[in-house]
C-alpha cells in the first residue's frame, strides 16, 4: 500500500494532562478522515498519544495511528524490555480506484495492509543488540521486507487467530510473536480494518473501540 505522505509528528497526548502545541497540531490530519479511528476500549486507562497519519497519492487520508502506554524510542537492548506500550493503527477499507488526477492506480486496502502497516511500526521502534547504526539499515530493510512477505500470507504457519473484542463485538484477528513483540490484524463491521503491535502489554486481554471524538486528543 502506498502512502506519499505523512501529515503530523508523534507526539504525546495523554488522557487528562496539559497538552503541547505540538500535539494540537498533529490532530489535524486525523479529522480529514471520512472514517472512524479505534484505538483500545476503555478498559485501558493508561496514556493516550497521536502518533501519524498516512495519505494516499491522491492526498486522501488512508491511515494513521494512536498510541497507549509508555510511548516507545528506539532504544538499546536491555532497556527496550522496560517499555509498555500498543499501537492501534487504522487503515481506511478503500477498493482499488485511479487516482485524482486519473494517471494511476490506488492499491485496494486490506487487513494485510493493517499487518504490514503494523509489522513496520514495531521494527521502527526495535533496535536489535550489539548492532551499530551502519548495520541497522541494512537490517530494517531485510525486516521490512520480511513484514511485507509475512503480511501478504495471513493463512500461512507464522500466524495464529484470536479473538478480541472490536465495539464489544468478538472479531477474529490474525496474530504473530517475534523477539520484538507482537503483531494482529483484523477488519470491523465499520468498515476499516485495524492492525496493532506492542510490547511489554499483553494482547490477548485487549479491547478495541471507535474513538468516539478523536478531537478530544488535541
Amino acid at each position: 500500500m502506498e502512502t506519499t505522505s505523512r501529515v503530523g509528528a508523534q507526539a504525546p497526548a495523554a488522557e487528562g494532562g496539559q497538552q503541547v502545541p505540538s500535539a494540537r497540531r498533529t490532530v489535524d490530519g486525523y479529522l480529514l478522515a471520512p472514517f472512524p479511528w479505534y484505538g483500545l476500549d476503555e478498559a485501558f486507562t493508561g496514556p493516550r498519544w497521536l502518533m501519524q497519519v498516512g495519505m494516499a497519492a491522491d492526498g486522501a487520508v488512508e491511515h494513521g495511528s494512536i498510541g497507549h502506554g509508555d510511548e516507545p524510542s528506539v532504544r538499546n537492548e536491555g532497556t527496550e524490555d522496560k517499555e509498555k506500550f500498543a499501537v492501534v493503527v487504522t487503515v481506511a477499507g478503500n477498493p482499488a480506484r485511479r487516482t485524482a488526477d486519473g494517471t494511476g492506480l490506488l492499491e485496494a486496502t486490506s487487513v494485510s495492509s493493517a499487518a504490514w502497516l503494523a509489522g513496520v511500526g514495531l521494527l521502527s521502534f526495535t533496535w536489535p543488540g550489539q548492532m551499530d547504526h551502519t548495520l541497522r539499515d541494512d537490517w530494517l530493510e531485510q525486516q521490512t521486507e520480511t513484514a511485507w512477505v509475512l503480511a501478504d500470507d495471513l493463512a500461512g504457519d507464522d500466524w495464529s487467530t484470536l479473538s478480541l473484542p472490536v465495539d464489544g463485538v468478538p472479531t477474529p484477528f490474525h496474530y504473530r510473536e517475534s523477539e520484538f513483540g507482537w503483531v494482529l490484524a483484523g477488519s470491523t463491521q465499520a468498515g476499516v480494518h485495524v492492525g496493532a503491535y506492542g510490547r511489554g502489554m499483553s494482547a490477548y486481554g485487549l479491547g478495541f473501540a471507535a474513538i468516539k471524538d478523536i478531537a478530544a486528543y488535541a
